[in-house]
């Protein structure tokens, strides 16, 4: 009986990494955004918040049973950032540092990962209103402050 308990053990580790190295990235960079850290530099919080859901996701995996385990983790890091907002206000250089967490939650969530409007409410406990106007409202900020277009390099003097 334990030797089965193990083998099982052993197979769901082995399909969780294989999760894992397929899913990392996205991920990663889906925690990024949220985080507000610059893609191109090392990103500590989010590593720590794609960690935490990550180690949420191994812990329920054996009790998936044919739910998708990157929506799953995605749902862990949404609901993780959401509680942790308040470390991820300050500027870090990253695309979306400029907006409030929940901005960027709700954007991340809508445009990036493509969920559905209803589903973003009902997973952040939110009116649909609310995730419309949010979604809206980052929008406006982002387009009100894109970079100034560089000029075109000089031609060199003959």
């Amino acid at each position: 009986m334990r030797e089965r308990r193990l083998a099982q053990e052993r197979r769901h580790a082995r399909e969780f990494e294989v999760f894992v190295a397929g899913a990392a990235g996205r991920l990663l960079h889906t925690a990024t955004l949220l985080t507000g850290e610059p893609v191109s530099r090392p990103a500590p919080a989010a590593e720590e918040l794609l960690t935490c859901a990550l180690s949420r996701t191994y812990a329920v995996w054996d009790r998936l049973r044919g739910e998708d385990p990157y929506e799953r983790t995605r749902q862990e890091m949404a609901a993780h950032f959401a509680h942790t907002a308040w470390r991820h206000r300050r500027p870090r250089g990253g695309l979306l540092d400029r907006l409030s967490p929940q901005e960027r939650l709700v954007l991340v969530l809508r445009l990036y990962e493509g969920v559905a409007e209803e589903q973003t409410a009902a997973q952040l406990g939110l009116p649909t209103e609310r995730v419309h106007a949010l979604c809206l409202r980052a929008l406006a900020e982002m387009r009100s402050r894109r970079p100034e277009p560089r000029p075109a390099p000089k031609p060199a003097a003959p």
